[in-house]
């Protein structure tokens, strides 16, 4: 008997008497006075656990939802209001095993589905809006509603995850599956056109919604979820046919070349069209790099550019196949093929460098970290790893992210590098992999990573992609030390710190919207009409940039509220296909899609945004904006600008990050 069925079997007996407690609990609750409100609340608390265990008490807690506001279930915490709640938080709730975290978020989800089914009528928060969250909350968190196969029987789970699972469970009853499903595909699309180089979430997503395409679904929406799992299962004639990957191989060998040909184009469109690559595609790639080499360029489908480093640089790029591209890591085949599309093998000093790294000497501490992405039965050496990393981040320089780790600097230093500082990203490699050590150097005098202890994040994550892995620590820590030598100055630090430690390309022209001295806004409008009269085109004298910018951005959830401070990279700007101006710019947070409130919604496609790129209107990126570097040799005049323009942005500022600052 499952865990979930002891303890739905030992609740039942008791139902009615919790009801009563349940609700007599609500009422002393309610009564009690606003400062003593926390000293009932735990009661609430305590009983709301005993009845989540069983669809009857979890009907208890639904009827009562409605109450919850009103009685101060949430008075004085972080779920107190539901219009400021965010999907992507509700699963590590529920998570915590410690605390009271997680029943909370369960009261808070049971409220927001009584507000969904118009039980709860809240003054600002529609039936529409609860709706839309629980679909999400609900695509985001699939391995809640769907227990994998035998794991319930096999793998007794801690209380607070049977409670999880029982509460998904109610809310897949509650909810129409079909929205559910949609949601899931609008997320899968969403995240698969960022094309990021770790697609462990979304791979995950997929595989979890092969379920759902057992339920009462739109045929639209069940076709195109099953793309997505053909597309990283088995796209392709032979595949389907296939019971196993050996199976495959054995196909492969008795194909003639026709059928060889179908498989190559099949498997070269799917990885195209939706940014995933299968294990058999790597099967295909490693037969063809042995038996029929001529067709490894449809197999990537290379574009002309591609084409030529192909025929140029075979020997190499046999060699890199052989020992990186495995079905463990297929997708590397992507980045391949963009890595060969952006002619990067052209520039000489590559091409020694990656040579190198194939039998690079690998320090311990090192050989530890790329064992994580290794398999106990894979064949790939670790130095196959680290150049299937290499290549995922040549390819797809826009698909670094940062993982769960506030070291977004490190992140966009590896995205810069990997596309203008090729040579430079490489020596790091190859210095980091090899000693465990990289230097840089600030104001004439050389940081060592290995003497430094510390840095902006306590503990790097491991949902990083191999070169991350590898390298953030060291960059985090010299970025945190050389921060730390300008604190005295008076002055934002980024000033001196961006040009030494991205580069030279870095502009030394530097200006903060808040004064480092008295953390007020100052001058707001200069710093507003500077940025137009140094970035926008009709205010720059044309001047258009040649690399990409580095910029602090405040960052703001869907109610415009500050979380924080960002870095991202400035791409590009130019006019959409509706002749507005637009910004494009890089987010190496993972998700670049996201909500910044008072509808400044950043797009990841449907404006000419480039794999990995989103935008956003000038005026509402600049409204987001705190920091920026430029030229002061290439700017046009700031009385140029007109007021209307600063006060549009101005307007945007001051009531949304602006509310947590003085404005002189």
């Amino acid at each position: 008997m499952s865990t979930l069925t002891r303890k739905r079997k030992r609740i039942g007996k008791q139902t009615a008497a919790l009801k009563a407690n349940f609700e007599l609990a609500l009422d002393k609750l309610e009564q009690a006075k606003p400062f003593a409100k926390s000293l009932y609340q735990t009661d609430v608390y305590q009983l709301a656990i005993d009845l989540s265990y069983s669809y009857d008490g979890l009907d208890i807690i639904y009827e009562n939802a409605h109450r919850f506001d009103h009685a101060g279930v949430f008075l004085g915490g972080q779920w107190e209001d539901p219009t400021k709640m965010q999907p992507p938080f509700v699963g590590g709730s529920l998570r915590a095993k410690q605390g009271v975290n997680s029943i909370i978020e369960l009261l808070s989800e049971m409220r927001m589905l009584a507000i969904a089914k118009g039980s709860y009528l809240h003054e600002s928060l529609s039936i529409e809006e609860a709706n839309a969250f629980l679909n999400e909350v609900m695509a985001l968190n699939l391995d809640l509603l769907f227990l994998p196969e035998m794991e319930e029987e096999h793998m007794p789970l801690e209380d607070h995850m049977v409670r999880a699972q029982c509460l998904f469970s109610y809310l897949g009853q509650q909810l129409s599956f079909r929205s559910i499903a949609n949601q899931i595909v609008q997320e899968l699309e969403r995240l698969s056109i960022q094309r990021p180089i770790m697609t462990g979430r979304i791979l995950s997503m997929i595989n979890l919604s092969k379920q759902l395409i057992k339920s009462d679904i739109d045929e639209s929406t069940k076709e195109a979820l099953e793309q997505y799992i053909h597309a990283v299962n088995s796209p392709t004639p032979l595949s389907k046919e296939a019971a196993d990957q050996r199976e495959y191989r054995l196909k492969l060998e008795n194909a003639d070349e026709e059928m060889l040909d179908s498989e190559a184009t099949i498997l070269a469109k799917s990885m195209k069209e939706m940014g995933l690559v299968s294990p058999y595609h790597a099967v295909l790639l490693r037969f063809l790099n042995r038996k029929s080499p001529n067709k490894i360029p449809a197999a990537l489908d290379l574009s002309e550019t591609g084409m030529s480093c192909f025929n140029a640089h075979q020997e190499l790029i046999h060699d890199m196949i052989q020992i990186s591209i495995y079905p463990e890591t297929s997708q590397t085949v992507y980045g391949l093929a963009r890595m060969l599309d952006r002619g990067i093998l052209t520039q000489v000093h590559v091409l020694p460098a990656i040579r190198s790294l194939f039998d690079l000497p690998i320090h311990a501490q090192v050989r530890q970290v790329l064992t994580k992405f290794k398999d106990e039965k894979s064949a790939i050496s670790l130095n196959g790893l680290l150049i299937s990393g290499v290549v995922s981040v040549l390819g797809q320089p826009l698909g670094v992210g940062q993982g769960h780790n506030p070291t977004c600097q490190s992140a966009r230093a590896i995205s810069l590098w990997a596309q203008h500082g090729i040579g430079q990203l490489l020596a790091y490699i190859t210095r980091a992999v090899r000693d465990h050590d990289i230097d840089m150097t600030f104001e004439g005098e050389a940081i060592h990573s290995s003497l430094l202890i510390g840095g902006v994040a306590n503990a790097i994550g491991p949902d990083l992609d191999p070169i991350s892995l590898v390298l953030v620590p060291h960059l985090d820590k010299i970025y945190s030390e050389m921060m730390k030598r300008t604190l005295l100055r008076g002055e934002d630090g980024h000033k001196w710190v961006n040009p030494e430690f991205y580069g030279v390309w870095i502009p030394k022209g530097f200006i903060n919207a808040i004064d480092q001295m008295t953390l007020h806004v100052t001058n707001y409008s200069a710093f507003v009409k500077l940025f137009y009269a140094t970035h926008h085109p009709d205010f720059n004298e044309g001047y258009g940039l040649i690399y990409p910018n580095p910029v602090g951005m405040f960052s703001t959830n869907v109610h415009g509220e500050l979380l924080g401070l960002h870095a991202v990279s400035i791409q590009r700007i130019k006019k959409d296909q509706n002749g507005n101006d637009r910004i494009y710019f890089y987010n190496p947070n993972n998700d670049s899609g996201q909500n910044w409130g008072q509808g400044i919604i950043a797009s990841v496609t449907g404006f000419g945004e480039l794999e990995g790129e989103a935008s956003l209107p000038f005026h509402e990126f600049v409204s987001r904006l705190y920091a920026f570097h430029y030229n002061p040799f290439e700017q046009g005049d700031t009385y140029m600008v007109e007021d209307c323009l600063v006060d549009e942005v101005e307007s945007l500022a001051r009531e949304s990050w602006g509310k947590n600052y003085e404005w002189a």
